[in-house]
C-alpha cells in the first residue's frame, strides 16, 4: 500500500484540499482530507507527499491515432495508438474509426473487440463515424465510403464488434436515418449527431429519437443561423454531450467557454487525433487520402480541410483552463462526462474507492505533471516530485 496526500483530490463530491488517496494493488482503497492514514491501521506501505490537483484518469470518446500510429492499420497499430494517448493521461478510450468500405469497418471492429477483451487495455471500445454521413458536411472523411443508411449494414457491423461497437455517428436528414438512430438505441449503442447538413428540426428529430451524443460539437455540421439554428442548438437544447476538440483551431475560446457554461448540454474533451499526434510536422495518410501536418495542424491536400488533430487530452483541459473553464469542470469534461456518455462510469472516469489506480497529476493552470496507471507513476506521463513522510 502507498499513500499520497497534500494534494487537491477531484472527486464525484467536488474537489478536497490536502487530500489524500491510499493505493493498494492497482486499485483506488480509499480517499478522504486532512491526515492520511497511519502505519498501523491495517496498512503498512510509505505516504508521499504531492502538491498539485490529483484527478482521475481521461476517458476519450473520439480518437484515430497518435504516436505514429493510425488505428485503421492493424491491431498492433491500434493498441500503439492507446499506448501513446495513456502516456499523456488518457486511461480509458473509445477507438474512431473512419468510414470505410462495411468489410473493412467489420475487420476493424473485430480488432477492437480482441483488444477490448485483453485485460488492462483500457479500451471501452469503437465508435464509428460513419458510413451514414452527409457528402456536403464529410469534413476529412473519405467521400467515397459514404453511403445511405442501410439496417442490414448496421447489423452485420453489430455482430463483427461482438459487444463492443459503443457509439456510431449518423447525419439524421439522410432517408433511413431515424431507423438506424431506432436500431442502435434499441442495441445499447449510443447513437450521434454528426457530420451533418440536418435542420434544427431534422437534428431535433434524431435526439428525440434517443441520439445522446454530439460529434464534435459545431464542425463539420450546419452552423446557427438566427432562422435556422441548425444540428448545434438542437444539440445544446436537447441536453446532449457535446464533442470538443479544443485545439485553438476547430473551435474559438469563447465557444468552449458557452459549451462548458450551457444549463443543459454537457462538454466532452476529446482529441479526434490521427497518427501525426505526437510526431514531426509532414505528410500522413488519414482514410486514403493526404494530411498535411504543418505546426502541429492537420489540413487535407488538396482542399485545406482540417482533418482530424494532433491533439492530446491533458492539452485540451489546459487550454480549457486557458479559454476560462475552471480547472473542475475542465477535468469533469475529459473524465466524468465522457465516461456517463457511454455508461461505464463505474469503470473510469472518478476518483474514488474500488476504481483503477489510474490518476494523472495537475498543476494549477491543467498543465499535466505526471500520470499512474495501475498505481504506477509511468516514464511516458512522468514522476511527480513526492516526498517521503513517515507516519507512526
Amino acid at each position: 500500500m502507498t499513500v499520497y496526500y497534500g494534494a487537491t483530490l477531484l472527486t464525484p463530491a467536488g474537489p478536497v484540499a490536502d487530500g489524500w488517496v491510499d493505493i493498494d494493488a492497482g486499485v483506488v482503497v480509499d480517499v478522504g482530507g486532512g491526515d492520511p492514514p497511519r502505519a498501523g491501521r491495517n496498512r503498512s506501505g510509505p505516504a508521499r507527499a504531492l502538491r498539485g490537483w490529483l484527478a482521475p484518469g481521461f476517458v476519450e470518446l473520439h480518437m484515430h491515432g497518435g504516436g505514429g500510429h493510425d488505428v485503421t492499420v492493424s491491431p498492433a497499430a491500434m493498441a500503439g495508438a492507446v499506448r501513446f494517448h495513456r502516456g499523456h493521461g488518457t486511461a480509458a478510450t473509445l477507438i474512431s474509426l473512419m468510414a470505410a468500405p462495411p468489410d473493412a469497418l467489420c475487420q476493424q471492429l473485430a480488432w477492437v473487440a480482441d483488444l477490448a477483451a485483453a485485460p488492462g487495455s483500457g479500451v471501452l471500445g469503437a465508435h464509428l463515424e460513419g458510413p451514414f454521413l452527409a457528402h456536403s458536411r464529410c469534413g476529412a472523411q473519405n467521400p467515397s465510403h459514404l453511403i445511405a443508411p442501410d439496417l442490414a449494414v448496421v447489423d452485420a457491423l453489430v455482430r463483427a464488434g461482438r459487444g463492443h461497437l459503443r457509439a456510431m455517428t449518423v447525419a439524421p436528414e439522410l432517408p433511413g436515418a431515424l431507423e438506424v438512430i431506432d436500431l442502435l438505441v434499441a442495441s445499447g449503442i449510443v447513437a450521434a449527431v454528426g457530420h451533418t447538413d440536418a435542420t434544427y428540426d431534422q437534428a431535433r428529430a434524431a435526439f428525440e429519437r434517443g441520439a445522446t451524443l454530439a460529434t464534435h460539437l459545431y464542425n463539420a455540421m450546419r452552423p446557427i443561423h438566427h432562422r435556422e439554428p441548425g444540428p448545434v442548438v438542437a444539440a445544446l437544447e436537447a441536453g446532449a454531450v457535446c464533442e470538443i476538440i479544443n485545439d485553438g483551431h476547430h473551435v474559438h475560446p469563447a465557444i468552449v467557454r458557452q459549451v462548458a457554461s450551457h444549463p443543459r448540454a454537457r462538454m466532452a474533451l476529446v482529441t479526434d487525433a490521427i497518427d501525426a499526434a505526437g510526431m514531426p510536422d509532414g505528410t500522413y495518410l488519414l482514410a486514403g487520402q493526404a494530411a498535411e501536418v504543418s505546426a502541429g495542424v492537420a489540413r487535407l491536400a488538396p482542399g485545406g480541410a482540417l482533418a482530424g488533430s494532433t491533439l492530446t487530452l491533458d492539452a485540451a483541459v489546459g487550454r480549457a483552463v486557458a479559454a476560462g473553464v475552471s480547472l473542475p469542470d475542465a477535468v469533469t469534461a475529459a473524465t466524468a462526462t465522457p465516461a456517463a456518455a457511454l455508461g461505464v462510469g463505474d469503470r473510469c472516469g472518478a476518483l474514488r474507492p474500488g476504481a483503477p489506480a489510474d490518476l494523472v497529476l495537475l498543476d494549477d493552470d491543467g498543465t499535466r505533471r505526471a500520470v499512474m496507471h495501475g498505481g504506477q507513476w509511468t516514464a511516458e506521463g512522468g514522476e511527480p516530485d513526492a516526498r517521503q513522510a513517515q507516519h507512526s
